[in-house]
C-alpha cells in the first residue's frame, strides 16, 4: 500500500541482525578515530495538554538524542546501553527469557538503581524498533516466587512445590 511504512520485522533473528548493526556502527566509528555516537528518536508519552487528552504517539519521533563518547553523562549511559544490550542478545540467541530485574542482579553495582535497567531497555526498543517482548524482556510483579520452593517460617513449613497455594500471607525472607 502507498504511503504506509513497513515496520520492522520482531522475528528473534531480525532483531539480533538489528543488534549487529548497532554494534557494527559503534565499533567502525571507534575503529576510524571518530566517537561513537547512538542517535536514539524522542517519541511523545506524557500530557501536554491542559483539557487532559492525552495521545502518545510512537509513529512519528519529535526530534532525536544524541549520544556520544565526548560527554561523561553520555559514555555512562552508552556503557549501560551497551551491557544490556549484550544481555538482550544472550536471551535471544540462547531462546531465554529474563526479568528486568534479572538483569539490575547481573551487575547491580553497575546499574545502581532499577530505574536505570528499565530506561536502556526502553532505548533499545527505540533503537531496535521492537517491544520489550521481542527482546526477551519480561516485567515481574514484587513478591512474585517462581520455581521449586520449600523454605519455614516460625515453625510453619511452606511447600510451593506440592502445593502451589499454600503461601498466602506475606512472608519476609
Amino acid at each position: 500500500m502507498a504511503g504506509k511504512r513497513s515496520r520492522p520485522s520482531s522475528r528473534p533473528s531480525d532483531v539480533l541482525g538489528r543488534i549487529r548493526e548497532l554494534t557494527l556502527s559503534i565499533l567502525t566509528n571507534i575503529t576510524n578515530g571518530q566517537s561513537a555516537v547512538v542517535y536514539i528518536n524522542k517519541f511523545q508519552n506524557y500530557c501536554s495538554e491542559a483539557s487532559g487528552n492525552c495521545c502518545c504517539n510512537y509513529d512519528v519521533s519529535i526530534g532525536k538524542e544524541v549520544l556520544t563518547l565526548q560527554k561523561e553523562s553520555h559514555v555512562r549511559r552508552v556503557d549501560i546501553l551497551l551491557r544490556v544490550l549484550l544481555i538482550v542478545q544472550q536471551l535471544l540467541q540462547e531462546n531465554r527469557h529474563g526479568s528486568k530485574r534479572d538483569i539490575y542482579y547481573m551487575h547491580p553495582s553497575i546499574f545502581k538503581d532499577q530505574s536505570v535497567v528499565d530506561k536502556a531497555i526502553n532505548d533499545i526498543c527505540v533503537l531496535l524498533h521492537c517491544s520489550r517482548h521481542n527482546l526477551n524482556v519480561v516485567s515481574v510483579g514484587n513478591g512474585l516466587v517462581m520455581g521449586w520452593l520449600r523454605f519455614s517460617e516460625a515453625g510453619r513449613k511452606f511447600d510451593c512445590i506440592n502445593s502451589p497455594n499454600t503461601v498466602t500471607t506475606r512472608v519476609e525472607i
